[in-house]
């Protein structure tokens, strides 16, 4: 209901064209409420480099709010988004950019991110252009790379995991015939779920095709999914060690 209510402040601003210099930041505002709202239990490594590229693995709809509510971002969407049911109308006022399927498309997209980033602002791409399990990488598809390739923006990968164990939370991956209502539903009744975000070190994209910034790009994330999985196991490695010592301590 805030969403709805800030929305419809800032598209009667729109139509008035009175100037809106504030809107990423409100928008950044209105996704830490949402993440607040969901009970998500949020932890960030890094931060984001303005005027950047960034490239995020995609798990869900989660996704957006997540990243949004920790900079003033813009985010690139599948055209279907803008017209799912209000929040396809919050998606727009929020600044998305909404892209059709299509490599004509995408050359005209990189244009367009390429001005945001020569403007300052830091745009979220998800090369793999669909949501995955949170198990595996797709591919990263290399079109919009090419919006940093010439320029020599930085661009920067962003990992994102949901779940503190071995294997990924189940709850948060957003696939096959889910419809938003369900997944929705989904999350409330698993309140903490937990989400991790890693902003890594940026590439040198003065040095790279779109090409292999993409691979860079993945190797990045994949290195990082990796190495939660590691700090998980030796964590729960840890466990009856620490059991053990508080044992010991409760009987000294």
């Amino acid at each position: 209901m805030t969403g709805v209510l800030l929305a419809a402040g800032v598209t009667l601003l729109g139509l008035l064209r009175v100037p809106r210099p504030w809107l990423p930041a409100l928008a950044c505002w209105w996704y830490r409420r949402l993440v607040r709202c969901l009970a998500l239990d949020l932890s960030c490594r890094g931060a984001p480099v303005a005027g950047a590229l960034l490239a995020a693995n995609h798990v869900s709809w989660l996704d957006i709010p997540v990243l949004g509510g920790l900079a003033p971002l813009r985010f690139v969407s599948k055209a279907e988004v803008r017209q799912w049911p209000l929040v396809g109308w919050l998606a727009t006022t929020a600044g998305t950019l909404f892209m059709q399927r299509g490599a004509h498309e995408a050359t005209g997209m990189a244009r367009r991110i390429r001005r945001h980033l020569q403007e300052g602002a830091s745009v979220v791409i998800f090369p793999e252009g669909t949501t995955g399990d949170g198990r595996q990488l797709r591919r990263f598809h290399a079109r919009l790379f090419a919006s940093a390739e010439h320029d020599g923006a930085a661009v920067q990968p962003v990992a994102i995991r949901y779940g503190h164990g071995l294997e990924p939370d189940d709850t948060a991956p957003f696939v096959g015939d889910d419809t938003l209502l369900t997944h929705l539903w989904r999350v409330l009744r698993h309140p903490r779920l937990a989400v991790t975000v890693t902003f890594l070190p940026p590439l040198d994209a003065g040095r790279k095709g779109r090409r292999q910034l993409a691979e860079s790009a993945r190797a990045a994330i994949a290195t990082q999914l990796a190495g939660h999985r590691g700090e998980a196991a030796a964590a729960r490695a840890d466990l009856p060690g620490r059991h053990k010592a508080g044992m010991l301590a409760r009987r000294a």
